[in-house]
């Protein structure tokens, strides 16, 4: 029974360290601590070079200035298992003041952000930057 075991999670126990190594950055490079993307109620443009994908987000919040964040983050290169990028697009803009939640669709990865603030509502509206890679699976995917 022992080998049987043994047998059975060996393979696995070497697929998931291989996947470990492609998939661990670790401690992520956001630039120097005060560069931020953009400036409390200022709209701004992040995009990856390409090839990466965003791996990171911070944020500061501050009530004093809007209720509204500071945002930066960190890009890295997609593991070279997905190839390269195909196409890349932006998805539909989610409108500041409505609860939203967003995923890239077509089985995309987020490359970037786009955001403009607005002080009626002392909200963002945001819009995501996908790219979708030759090799990644054209369906729903783990």
């Amino acid at each position: 029974m022992d080998l049987f075991l043994l047998c059975v999670f060996l393979p696995l126990v070497t697929v998931a360290w291989g996947q470990y190594s492609d998939y661990y950055y670790g401690p992520y490079n956001y630039g120097d601590n005060d560069e931020w993307v953009n400036v409390y109620r200022q709209g701004f443009n992040f995009q990856c070079p390409h090839g990466q994908v965003i791996v990171a987000v911070r944020s500061v919040f501050s009530k004093k200035e809007g209720s509204d964040r500071l945002w930066n983050y960190a890009c890295m290169p997609a593991s070279q298992s997905l190839g390269e990028p195909t196409e890349c697009w932006w998805e539909e803009i989610n409108r500041a003041g409505t609860e939203w939640y967003q995923t890239c669709s077509n089985n995309g990865l987020v490359a970037g952000f786009q955001s403009q603030y607005f002080p009626s509502v002392l909200d963002r509206e945001w819009q995501f930057y996908c790219c979708r890679y030759s090799r990644r699976c054209p369906y729903s995917c783990w």
